[in-house]
């Protein structure tokens, strides 16, 4: 992976971006975006024990004693504020916490999802673009509207029709923001904390969705 000329920085957050090689699809089906969050999870600890495939191998008892002894050590490369996975891309929210973790992250969950993807469909060679992007988020507004884009990404590119579709939609964090996940790894804290309810994060995101339909539309004709 090439080396970045903007270093990432301890404690600061940053929007990454992620897609597939020539715009290829990176999550087929349903196991696959299962396997996807999975990886998410599991790598933002910085000292898992085993790697993923050797983890799915031991017992339900081993593995819930590994992910309690994570969580107890609370050692981690980064924090995922939100996160988004698409058909031929994905979006993060992270936080870095650990020296070089936002590089070191996205290396584990994309070499470890690249393995199960090329045996599972049995292929080779990389699946994601060499270099991530990364922007740091600078301002509380930033972080606002940057996780109201990542959340409305489905509707936006109109992988799910509308609104009521995306608040199921299970390949986000958006579920945690609206607590109706089952599944919870992600920080929302920094985000939740300006709004005094869930379901007004809620509408916050639902009041945007024409404009950033509109905006989706043209990003063509404004992207260099």
């Amino acid at each position: 992976m090439p080396g970045r000329t903007t270093p990432l920085v301890n404690e600061q957050i940053y929007h990454v971006f992620n897609r597939g090689i020539d715009h290829r699809p990176t999550f087929i089906d349903k196991k696959e975006f299962q396997r996807a969050l999975t990886v998410l999870s599991y790598y933002r600890f910085s000292t898992p024990p085993v790697k993923l495939s050797k983890f799915f191998l031991l017992s339900n008892e081993n593995r819930e004693r590994i992910l309690l002894d994570l969580n107890n050590e609370n050692k981690k490369l980064v924090e995922i504020l939100c996160f988004c996975l698409m058909p031929n891309h994905f979006h993060l929210l992270l936080k870095q916490v650990g020296e070089n973790g936002i590089s070191k992250y996205l290396s584990n969950i994309q070499n470890s999802y690249t393995r199960y993807f090329n045996t599972k469909n049995e292929r080779v060679g990389p699946l994601f673009l060499d270099q991530f992007k990364a922007v740091r988020i600078q301002t509380d507004e930033q972080l606002l509207h940057v996780s109201r884009y990542i959340h409305l990404n489905p509707v936006t590119s109109y992988v799910v029709k509308d609104f009521e579709k995306l608040q199921v939609y299970l390949w986000s964090s958006l579920k945690e923001y609206l607590d109706t996940s089952d599944f919870k790894f992600c920080s929302t804290e920094p985000i939740l904390a300006f709004f005094n309810k869930n379901s007004d994060y809620k509408k916050f995101l639902e009041d945007q969705i024409a404009y950033q339909r509109e905006l989706h539309k043209i990003k063509h004709l404004i992207l260099e």
